[in-house]
């Protein structure tokens, strides 16, 4: 329980701190206050993507009406709990804001009856959070389906391009794939800013979360996934090398990372959910400049990591991603409302070496899925290759990932 004079005066530091800040780049995500009234809009993603930023742009854009702000990790606030919003439902009262900004309200526990109460008494109400649960079906259960939700992510090229006030080529191409789209680290360029994220996101959103108790484990785990993007792995193997003791818990912690945001695992496709449960995934990370500065390695392995980047822009973009398998391989078959949309391969650089591999495997997609145009994504190469019914667009990465 806090008192209600420390919940204000936390609420009165924040506010003005958040509006002092500098607005930054205005986000591809920003959305209108007034296309929704009765709803909740959530936006959740991972730690520093620029959420709180986002709440700002969208503040500025505020014709009117006063600013209510509060932002729930702050250490000042980590003993908000429940009973507590009483006390803040007098301070929303006496601030005369009829449009409130909550930013990781999902550290307390009943924050939906709360966001409820606040809809029924006509408030708009905008929640952030760096947990995907925010977004999940028991949410729009305990909410009846009165919620609107958006993710954020890391800039994406297009945004990265213009942060840094530059156009599309290999050369910012190469520098997105090697810096990655943190805000915060592109400013400051202080590789300490994702290490301590990693760490943040590990311990506090993940290890206290959830009440793991071998923390080590968990590390050691998450930095084997980061060093191997774009590979496919499975939990039963990975247990006996990483000297964790059941299946079942590489499982668990699996989802607690996909979770928060850290890292995605994508199934092969396939009719059967069983098949997709028991195959493997291929896994990716949040962000290449993440995964640089964590890197050990002393090989680059480009076409890891641009592909990782390939599944980045698509991810922001659709939801239903799968990898390809029968026949030979298709690295992403991208689905909307449950029907195949778009084939993609990705390779670094198309050689004699390869391009029978790379076409291959899109052809056995192509004709699987009886679609008849595809794209190889490389780093610099253009080109169109037909065979018979089917074309095979090869499209420089800076061209595609500026769509």
């Amino acid at each position: 329980m806090l008192l209600e004079s420390v919940i204000a005066r936390v609420i009165d530091q924040q506010r003005d701190q958040i509006l002092e800040k500098d607005p930054g780049l205005t986000r591809e995500l920003v959305v209108d206050i007034k296309s929704f009234s009765s709803h909740v809009l959530i936006i959740s993603g991972i730690r520093r993507c620029g959420k709180s930023t986002l709440l700002l742009q969208m503040m500025k854009n505020m014709i009117s009406g006063s600013i209510f702000f509060m932002n729930f990790d702050n250490p000042q606030l980590y003993g908000f709990s429940a009973g507590d919003f009483n006390r803040l439902d007098n301070i929303v009262l006496k601030s005369g804001a009829k449009t409130l900004f909550f930013d990781e309200m999902q550290l307390v526990s009943g924050w939906e009856m709360y966001v409820r109460q606040k809809l029924d008494e006509g408030f708009k109400v905008i929640v952030t959070g760096s947990n995907a649960a925010m977004l999940s079906q028991e949410l729009g259960t305990r909410l009846t389906g009165r919620h609107i939700t958006r993710e954020l992510f890391p800039f994406s090229f297009v945004e990265f391009l213009a942060f840094k006030n530059l156009q599309p080529s290999e050369e910012s191409l190469n520098m997105y794939l090697r810096l990655g789209g943190f805000p915060e680290y592109l400013k400051s360029g202080d590789p300490e800013q994702l290490t301590s994220l990693y760490s943040d996101i590990l311990i506090r959103d993940i290890v206290a979360r959830y009440g793991i108790k071998d923390a080590v484990s968990l590390h050691r785990l998450a930095n084997h996934l980061m060093a191997n993007i774009g590979n496919r792995i499975t939990a039963t193997k990975l247990k006996q090398p990483l000297s964790i003791g059941a299946t079942s818990t590489i499982l668990t912690w699996f989802s607690h990372l996909e979770m928060s945001y850290l890292l995605s695992f994508v199934p092969v496709f396939s009719y059967s959910s069983k098949a997709q449960l028991i195959n493997p995934r291929k896994v990716y990370a949040i962000d290449n400049g993440l995964v640089n500065v964590l890197s050990v390695s002393k090989t680059e392995d480009l076409g890891r990591k641009l592909e990782n980047l390939v599944y980045l822009f698509l991810r922001v973009k659709f939801r239903e991603i799968y990898y390809f398998d029968d026949k030979g391989e298709c690295d992403f078959v991208v689905f909307k409302n449950g029907q195949p949309l778009a084939l993609i391969q990705v390779c670094y650089g198309l050689n004699a070496d390869n391009l029978s591999r790379e076409v291959n495997g899109l052809l056995a997609a192509m004709k699987f899925f009886n679609i008849t145009t595809a794209t190889i994504v490389t780093f610099s190469d253009k080109d169109l290759i037909n065979e018979g019914l089917y074309e095979i667009s090869v499209v420089p990465a800076f061209e595609f990932l500026s769509k």
